[in-house]
C-alpha cells in the first residue's frame, strides 16, 4: 500500500509540473479545452440574447455561434507545426498579434535556417504580387493607396534570445528586392532530425481595403494569410524530391499557398459586437469585458487558419451527418441583405458534404463554416481555408446558380486543398483543376446543371503545361484557363477513356492514399496506372507536361465515280496534337445513309478509302464530341471534293442562275 500511494503522489506531481510548464506556451488551454461542456449543455446554460442577429435554422438551434466543442484525440497528419496565437483587431483595422510556434524537423539532416512567409507584405508598394497582378485579381481591383503590410516586431527563441537582427528578406523567384513576402534567419544552433524548436514572435498587420482574400470593408474583416507562417520543409521523396530542403516562394500575382499540417490554438480579440467565424471550433465561451470580446478557437491536422469578423453577420447553424460525414456543424455567417437565402446556402453545403463523403472519403472535422461577405468586399469572396469557406459577395438579393456553384466549389476544396494539400505554388492544377472537376460533378448530381465541355474547350486558345509554377503562366487569364479549366478537362478526358465508374475509383484511391501527404502530379499518374492497369505516359506527357490540346481533323476528301459503278472516296485524317486515342469517323452519302468507322489515332495521319453506290457528301471525325480536349472543332468536318469537270459545269450553272437573278432586279 505505501508503494502504491507514493506512486500515485509521484504521478500527480509530474502531471501538475507538466501543466505549469505548459502554461508559458499556451498548451494548458488546449489541455483544459478537452473538458469543455457539451454543446447542448452550453446552449441550455447560455441562451441566445434577443437581437443577437441569429437566424433560426431548421434544426431549431439558437445562436450557437459561441458554443464550444471538445477536440477529438485522433492524429491524422504529421503535425510538423504547432501555433499558439493571440491576435487583436484594433479599432483602426490593424491587427496586433503574438505567437509561439513550435516546428519539428521532418527531414534526415540538421536544419540551420528557417523560412517565414510574411504574406501581408504582398500589399505593399513594389511587391511582386502588385507588379504581376497589376493591382487586380479575378476582376476585383485594389483600392488606390490602400496598402497593407506586416511588421515583425519581435523574433526570439524560447530562452529569450532575439533573432530579429538575423532576419533577411529573400526573393528566390524573381530577385525583386522590394518584395518582403518571404524571409529567412539563421538559428543559434541547428535543429537535428526529429527535434523541435520553439520561436516567439510579435507582429503588426495593416489590413488593406478588402482585396485578394484579405482586408477590411466597413466593419467587415477578412483575415486570410495574416500571421507569420513557417514554410514547408520537404523530406527527400516528397513530391519527387531527391534531396530534402525548403520549398519557399514569394507571394505572386497568380499563386496561392502551401503549408505543413499542424495544430492551431488561436485567441481572437474583437469589438464586443463582432461575431467571428474561423477555422476549427470554439473551445470555450467568449469572454466579454471593456467593450471587447475574446474568442478561443482550436484546429488540428490543418495547414492554415483563416477568420472573419463582422457585427452584421446573420448566424445560422445545422448539425449534419451522413455516409462519410460522421458529424459536423454547418455554420452560416450571412450578410443581412441575403438573410432570405439561408436555406439555399445550407442545402448546398450539406448536399456537397454528403456527396464528397460518399465519393472520396470521410470529412474528419467537426465544423464547416460559410462566410458570405458584403457587396463591397467581393475580393474576400470565393476562397477556401481549412473548415472555413467564403461564398461570393452578397451583390444580389436573388442570385442564380452562381450562389450554389461557388459554395460547392469552395467546399470541394476542403478535400483537394484542405486534406490532400497540394503545392499550389508549383502544381496548382492538383487543387484547382481537381476542385473544378468535382464542382461540375456536384452541380450535376445536386441540381442537374451540366457544363458544356465542347464550348469550354474552345476557350483554350493558349494551352500551357499544367505542371508549371503559378507565376510562369501567360498572365492571370493563362493561369485561370489552364489551371482551372484545362486541368478540369484533362480529368474529364481521363473519365471519357476509362468510364465514370473507374474514374470514381481513381479519384477515391488518390484521395485515400494521399490525404495529409502533399502529393505530386507523378503520384496522381501512378494512381491512374494502378487502377486502370495501363501506362499513361503519352497522355500525361502531352496534356500535363507539354500543355497540348487534342486536334483531330479531316484534312482532305476526294470522291470520284468508280470504274465499275458507284463512287470511291479517299479521305486523309490527321491528329495535329495530343495523345493517341480511338475516335469515331462518320461518312454521310447522298442517299442519306451513313457509315461509321473507328480510327485508333495511333499515327498522326491516316488514309482511308470508302466505296459506296452513292456520292459521298461529307466526313466528320468525332461527331459525338467525345474528345473533350479537342479545342479546334472547325476542322472536324469537311465536304467531299467535287471532280474538276463537275465543278466547272456547276460553276457555269451557278453563273447563269446568278445572271438571271440580276436581270430580274434591273430597272
Amino acid at each position: 500500500m505505501p508503494h502504491r500511494r507514493m506512486y500515485r503522489v509521484l504521478i500527480l506531481a509530474i502531471s501538475a509540473a507538466l501543466l505549469l510548464v505548459s502554461v508559458r506556451f499556451g498548451f494548458a488551454d488546449a489541455w483544459l479545452d478537452q473538458y469543455a461542456l457539451p454543446a447542448m449543455s452550453q446552449s441550455e446554460a447560455t441562451p441566445d440574447p434577443a437581437g443577437s442577429g441569429s437566424l433560426e435554422a431548421s434544426s431549431g438551434a439558437d445562436s450557437g455561434a459561441d458554443m464550444p466543442i471538445a477536440p477529438k484525440p485522433v492524429v491524422l497528419s504529421n503535425r510538423v507545426t504547432e501555433y499558439h496565437i493571440s491576435v487583436t483587431l484594433q479599432d483602426d483595422g490593424t491587427l496586433t498579434g503574438e505567437q509561439t510556434v513550435t516546428w519539428r524537423n521532418p527531414g534526415r539532416k540538421a536544419v540551420s535556417d528557417i523560412y517565414l512567409h510574411l504574406y501581408p507584405n504582398a500589399f505593399s508598394p513594389g511587391s511582386t504580387f502588385i507588379k504581376e497582378s497589376g493591382g487586380q485579381l479575378r476582376g476585383d481591383r485594389m483600392t488606390p493607396g490602400s496598402y497593407g503590410s506586416m511588421n515583425l516586431t519581435a523574433l526570439e527563441t524560447e530562452e529569450g534570445e532575439t533573432l530579429l537582427p538575423r532576419l533577411r528578406y529573400v526573393q528566390p523567384d524573381d530577385g525583386n528586392t522590394s518584395d518582403k513576402t518571404l524571409a529567412s534567419f539563421r538559428l543559434p544552433k541547428p535543429i537535428q532530425p526529429g527535434e523541435k524548436t520553439t520561436l516567439v514572435m510579435k507582429f503588426t498587420v495593416k489590413l488593406p481595403q478588402v482585396f485578394a482574400r484579405m482586408g477590411k470593408a466597413g466593419d467587415f474583416v477578412m483575415a486570410g494569410q495574416w500571421f507569420p507562417k513557417i514554410a514547408v520543409y520537404e523530406p527527400a521523396g516528397t513530391r519527387g524530391r531527391t534531396a530534402e530542403g525548403w520549398n519557399a516562394h514569394q507571394y505572386h500575382g497568380n499563386s496561392e499557398f502551401y503549408s505543413d499540417f499542424g495544430i492551431y490554438s488561436v485567441k481572437i480579440n474583437v469589438p464586443a459586437a463582432d461575431k467571428v467565424a474561423a477555422t476549427g471550433f470554439q473551445t470555450r465561451m467568449p469572454t466579454v469585458a471593456n467593450g471587447r470580446k475574446v474568442y478561443q478557437f482550436y484546429a488540428d491536422d490543418v495547414h492554415d487558419f483563416g477568420w472573419s469578423a463582422s457585427p452584421s453577420f446573420q448566424y445560422a447553424v445545422e448539425s449534419f451527418s451522413s455516409e462519410g460525414v460522421p458529424g459536423v456543424r454547418v455554420q452560416l455567417y450571412l450578410d443581412p441583405s441575403q438573410k432570405n437565402l439561408k436555406d439555399r446556402y445550407l442545402h448546398a453545403a450539406k448536399s456537397a458534404l454528403s456527396l464528397l463523403g460518399q465519393w472520396y472519403g470521410d470529412y474528419p472535422y467537426s465544423t464547416l463554416s460559410i462566410v458570405v461577405p458584403p457587396a463591397d468586399a467581393s475580393g474576400a469572396g470565393g476562397m477556401e481555408y481549412p473548415t472555413l469557406v467564403t461564398a461570393a459577395a452578397a451583390k444580389s438579393a436573388s442570385p442564380g446558380y452562381e450562389l450554389e456553384r461557388t459554395v460547392v466549389h469552395e467546399i470541394a476544396h476542403q478535400y483537394w486543398y484542405g486534406m490532400v494539400a497540394s503545392n499550389e505554388f508549383e502544381e496548382a492544377w492538383l487543387d484547382e483543376g481537381f476542385t473544378s472537376y468535382t464542382e461540375d460533378k456536384l452541380m450535376a448530381a445536386i441540381y442537374g446543371v451540366h457544363s458544356n465541355n465542347t464550348v469550354e474547350a474552345s476557350y483554350l486558345t493558349d494551352p500551357e503545361p499544367l505542371k508549371l509554377d503559378s507565376w510562369r503562366y501567360n498572365g492571370s487569364d493563362g493561369y485561370a484557363e489552364n489551371v482551372y479549366l484545362r486541368g478540369k478537362l484533362v480529368l474529364t478526358a481521363i473519365e471519357k477513356r476509362v468510364g465514370e465508374k473507374t474514374m470514381s475509383k481513381i479519384m477515391r484511391a488518390y484521395f485515400q492514399k494521399y490525404r495529409f501527404k502533399h502529393p505530386s502530379t507523378a503520384d496522381f499518374q501512378k494512381v491512374v496506372e494502378n487502377v486502370t492497369r495501363e501506362k499513361w505516359n503519352d497522355f500525361f506527357s502531352a496534356y500535363v507536361y507539354r500543355g497540348q490540346m487534342s486536334d483531330f481533323s479531316v484534312a482532305s476528301v476526294d470522291s470520284r465515280p468508280a470504274s465499275g459503278g458507284g463512287y470511291v472516296s479517299n479521305i486523309l485524317l490527321r491528329r495535329n496534337g495530343g495523345s493517341a486515342e480511338p475516335v469515331t469517323v462518320l461518312f454521310r452519302f447522298a442517299d442519306g445513309s451513313t457509315v461509321t468507322k473507328t480510327w485508333n489515332g495511333v499515327h498522326d495521319r491516316e488514309q482511308l478509302q470508302v466505296k459506296h453506290p452513292e456520292p459521298l457528301l461529307y466526313v466528320a471525325v468525332d461527331p459525338s464530341q467525345a474528345v473533350v480536349l479537342d479545342n479546334l472543332r472547325f476542322n472536324n468536318y469537311l465536304k467531299a471534293e467535287v471532280p474538276e469537270k463537275a465543278r466547272t459545269r456547276l460553276d457555269i450553272g451557278l453563273s447563269k442562275i446568278i445572271d438571271g437573278l440580276i436581270g430580274t432586279l434591273a430597272w
